[in-house]
């Protein structure tokens, strides 16, 4: 019962992750309280896996992990490179997407952000429109809203754990048992 109940927590960051990169993207802020509410429920979904499990390894390497992002991206806030959002953002991911898919996030992470960047950089080749002009206007600025690339790769990772635990449970035939 407790891998349904991780499922449920994990299926209500995915609003929470595209609320935030909207607001990144319209106002270039990520709130404190959007970064606790994902560690809430990261922290939750870990600690039901953990007690399913009967090992608290991923959680320790979840929050080693959180902590590592931390310190490394830190220096880049104080050097004013990102935001301090975005840095808290990453220190969370780890705990919402689980020690066992860093390497898929890291992966959709680095497509995400070459993607934003490039929009950002080179504004002509999208439609004209409002869109374009904001585009534009943030590269004036110079500044790239990191939290949507974070967030889109949060996202599709854990929609990604999701199919794969439902996959598994269903071939396990655990799904059968809750019925």
């Amino acid at each position: 019962m407790l891998l349904a109940e991780t499922l449920l927590l994990k299926a209500l960051a995915i609003p929470l992750l595209a609320w935030i990169a909207w607001f990144d993207f319209t106002t270039q802020k990520i709130a404190n309280r959007n970064v606790l509410l994902l560690l809430g429920l990261g922290a939750g979904s870990l600690l039901l896996l953990s007690l399913q499990a009967g090992s608290w390894w991923d959680m320790g390497l979840c929050a080693m992990a959180g902590l590592l992002l931390f310190v490394a991206l830190f220096p880049f806030w104080a050097l004013g490179k990102i935001g301090a959002g975005d840095v808290k953002l990453m220190a969370v991911v780890p705990f919402l997407i689980g020690g066992h898919d860093l390497i898929l996030f890291s992966v959709l992470l680095l497509v995400f952000a070459l993607g934003t960047a490039v929009v950002v950089k080179i504004p002509f080749m999208l439609p004209q429109g409002a869109f374009r002009l904001y585009v534009q206007y943030l590269d004036r600025k110079g500044v790239v809203p990191f939290g949507v690339p974070i967030s889109l790769a949060a996202i599709c990772t854990i929609l990604f754990g999701i199919y794969e635990t439902l996959v598994v449970a269903t071939s396990s035939g655990i799904l059968d048992q809750l019925n």
